[in-house]
């Protein structure tokens, strides 16, 4: 009797001890956003009302060199997985199929305690969330043409009917929705687990598509053209201190990345696909492009607000102090240009359901100021957005900024250093590549020594070693090598490759070792 009493107290204080863990464990709240670009969010320059982020900013620690794929796919899948999309064969040269060896995150965090949820995007070609990544709840787009009545969702890997026209449905307040209910519920019937919630939203990528509400208080914002925003974006990340190069030259060969024909007979003649000079627009083109414009800001401002009530929930729970909380974008703002879906209605009203409108080159090289180019290529416009991490029970500065270099593959061991969960790799599987930036919470310049970033999407490739960035664009044939100090020159103005051969030669050698090397993991 004596030891099966001893037996039960043991086995009571065990459970106990594990529950106090899982209780002490962070919870982690992890945003993204889709096409966003570098000086959208008023933290980092911008003009649209942000006020949710900013808080998080000004209370937490802003990033200045945050990197990640610079497609939404592939930088979605590397979120997830924490390996470049190479590694787990997420490359448009191959058939994509992550390998059963690529655990997503979820897997990882379930045996220390934590419950998954997911609300949004997910693109993780080939894998289910639930069933294949791990979450407990979920509520997933697919249709990515349309965000008042989507035709293509699952809610824990089950198809759902297509949402009805006209029913009031816009797709970033439903994945508030979604997230406030899953937390709803984690507090009542989970309160002794650790919590993980992926907030994906598909704003700002095309269509442009927002509450006409919203819309309204951008109408005539825009109006000077996309040079001047630039210029107020410019002077004021001068005065928040976030960098000090100056403004990238206007590059007006550049347009969408791909073509779709038929497209301009739809959109009509003020649609334009280069960033042309704004005094060179007829009167009709600078409306129809302020217009884009003002949807965009809209579709920010309306994110912002949704993720507001997400923060309002994790307070009511009196867990905001203990949960670190990420906010990123899957890539720099996009210079696409197209009409899927259901097709474009000139006649609608700009941003509503019957519209079908992309901000395009001249509007996404403001929003990606000062950097040069734009999603699919990997200069900074494509793939340097913002990073913003708020801890309040760990992280002792507040509105700080950090220059340490970091990727979207160091979230994942990021995130596993916080929920204590080790990540030696087993059975010849490949090691996290990423870093852990916890050590620059507290400490800027931490990761200071970090290894190479790797970059390579559709021809466009990459690698930043310290301040040295080697970058070449497949657009219009230029497949040739430059070569930037980014130290001191962030906006990729003065190309040293012609001066510097040697570090060329080597940089690009080292760029194809990793590039064979990814390249045999994922196959």
């Amino acid at each position: 009797m004596k030891l099966a009493k001893t037996a039960f107290l043991i086995t009571f204080i065990s459970i106990l001890t594990c529950c106090a863990a899982a209780q002490s464990k962070p919870n982690i709240l992890l945003i993204m956003a889709d096409d966003l670009g570098y000086s959208d969010l008023g933290c980092y320059g911008g003009e649209i009302q942000t006020p949710n982020l900013d808080r998080l900013a000004s209370n937490g620690l802003r990033y200045t060199q945050s990197y990640n794929t610079s497609r939404c796919w592939p930088t979605r899948s590397a979120l997830m997985t924490g390996y470049y999309p190479q590694q787990i064969n997420i490359d448009p040269r191959r058939k994509p199929g992550i390998p059963d060896w690529a655990l997503c995150l979820p897997q990882r965090l379930k045996p220390a305690g934590y419950r998954s949820y997911l609300s949004g995007k997910w693109h993780v070609i080939g894998v289910k969330p639930k069933a294949g990544g791990g979450f407990d709840e979920t509520y997933v787009m697919h249709d990515h043409d349309r965000n008042f009545y989507p035709q293509r969702f699952e809610v824990n890997d089950e198809h759902q009917h297509p949402v009805k026209k006209g029913t009031g449905y816009y797709s970033t307040t439903a994945y508030a929705d979604h997230a406030i209910q899953c937390l709803k519920d984690h507090a009542k019937n989970h309160n002794n687990q650790p919590f993980f919630s992926y907030l994906a939203f598909t704003v700002p990528h095309f269509p442009l598509h927002a509450p006409a509400e919203d819309i309204k208080r951008y109408q005539k914002r825009y109006s000077a053209g996309w040079g001047k925003l630039r210029e107020e974006r410019i002077e004021k990340m001068h005065q928040l201190k976030l960098l000090s190069c100056g403004l990238s030259k206007v590059e007006p060969k550049v347009g969408p990345p791909y073509k779709f024909p038929g497209t301009f007979e739809i959109l009509g003649p003020n649609e334009v696909n280069r960033p042309l000079p704004w005094d060179t627009l007829t009167e009709g083109q600078k409306k129809f492009q302020a217009d884009k414009m003002a949807v965009h800001a809209a579709m920010v401002d309306r994110m912002d607000q949704e993720i507001g009530r997400v923060l309002e929930q994790v307070r009511s729970m009196k867990a905001l102090d203990n949960t670190l909380i990420i906010f990123l974008s899957d890539n720099g703002c996009s210079a696409e240009i197209m009409v899927r879906g259901d097709g474009h209605n000139p006649d609608a009203a700009p941003g509503s359901a019957e519209s079908y409108l992309c901000v395009g080159p001249g509007w996404s090289n403001a929003c990606n100021t000062p950097f040069r180019k734009h999603k699919t290529w990997v200069h900074e416009g494509g793939c340097c957005t913002p990073f913003i991490v708020h801890w309040p029970s760990q992280i002792k500065a507040s509105n700080e900024l950090r220059n340490d270099i970091c990727h979207v593959v160091d979230i994942v061991p990021t995130l596993l250093d916080i929920a204590g969960v080790k990540t030696e790799s087993k059975n010849n599987i490949p090691a996290l590549p990423g870093k852990s930036i916890v050590p620059t919470f507290n400490n800027p310049g931490a990761l200071k020594d970090r290894g190479p970033i790797f970059f390579s999407h559709e021809g466009n490739r990459a690698l930043r070693i310290g301040d040295y960035k080697l970058v070449s664009a497949k657009t219009h044939g230029n497949d040739q090598w430059e070569l930037y100090n980014l130290a001191k020159d962030r906006s990729e103005c003065n190309n040293l490759a012609a001066t510097q051969p040697e570090r060329v030669k080597e940089m690009a050698e080292h760029w194809q070792k990793l590039t064979d090397l990814y390249d045999s993991q994922g196959q």
